[in-house]
């Protein structure tokens, strides 16, 4: 979920040539958000419940190493703590999620399932690159951003990027703009990673979890007078969360608490986006 909003790469580009700056940010721009398209290879799903999915592995290392009562209220990882154990757990673990056929699964399996899938490789990124202090660290060439288009996983013999868990699967097949509150990109501006894995039987109630803490936590929304900021994911992925500015502050009062409620509801004043993309590490 990277933007461009005064990245070393867009000041780079802003210090060229105008000509030259437009032929390369273009095309460049165009692909840091990449459009929710459906890919229809994995809308197929099981109607009833046939196969089991064990999710225990990715449990037990959130049970272990997510610290859940930092004071800042976001949920920290503890990758410098990892054991060589536990690391072999997590690549096992995503080495099973890599050998299911996911077809078999229905759609509540199949959305705990890319949820998992998404955050559990966004941590072996992490531990992959112990010395990154922001995931924007681990690049692959000169205009990465991230490491969102890197291929990581196969899965039936498909090779897939984060990217495409994110964009091309779990938002246009499922079509829940809580999803953006699920899946974490390990920094500290992204909603919490959740203590305990998705399922199909707390989808829900995990989805709302995580939208009610996103939304009521300062880097979700906060109002300084007549200022309202917001998380650059509602900029970003705008068009998931209504049609126009009064839609989507309606749609973000749904779940605020209180007095938040109220005021984004009847919000007229300034708007502006913010994110820390500094790792969400202890």
């Amino acid at each position: 979920m990277p933007n461009t909003e005064n990245t070393p790469l867009s000041r780079s580009l802003r210090r060229l040539p105008p000509a030259l700056w437009l032929l390369l940010s273009l095309p460049a721009a165009a692909g840091i958000i990449p459009d929710s398209e459906a890919w229809e290879r994995w809308r197929p799903a099981a109607e009833t419940a046939t196969v089991t999915v064990d999710h225990s592995p990715w449990g037990v290392l959130l049970a272990t190493y997510l610290v859940t009562d930092h004071p800042s209220g976001i949920h920290r990882f503890d990758y410098a703590s990892v054991t060589a154990a536990d690391r072999e757990l997590l690549d096992t673990y995503l080495d099973s999620m890599a050998g299911l056929t996911v077809s078999k699964l229905t759609r509540a399996q199949q959305q705990a399932y890319w949820v998992n899938l998404y955050n559990a490789l966004t941590v072996q990124l992490i531990l992959d690159h112990p010395d990154a202090t922001s995931i924007r660290q681990i690049k692959d060439g000169f205009f990465s951003i991230g490491p969102w288009g890197r291929d990581i996983i196969e899965v039936e013999g498909v090779v897939l990027t984060l990217n495409d868990i994110e964009h091309r699967i779990l938002r246009p097949l499922y079509q829940d703009p809580r999803v953006h509150f699920a899946v974490n990109c390990a920094s500290l501006g992204c909603p919490n990673l959740q203590p305990v894995p998705f399922t199909a039987d707390k989808l829900d109630a995990l989805y709302e979890a995580g939208a009610r803490a996103f939304i009521n936590h300062s880097r979700g929304a906060q109002i300084n007078g007549d200022l309202l900021t917001l998380s650059s994911i509602f900029k970003w992925f705008k068009d998931d969360f209504g049609d126009s500015r009064s839609e989507r502050l309606a749609w973000l009062a749904t779940f605020a608490e209180g007095e938040r409620a109220e005021q984004l509801k009847a919000w007229d004043g300034r708007v502006r986006y913010a994110y820390d993309w500094d790792l969400n590490a202890p």
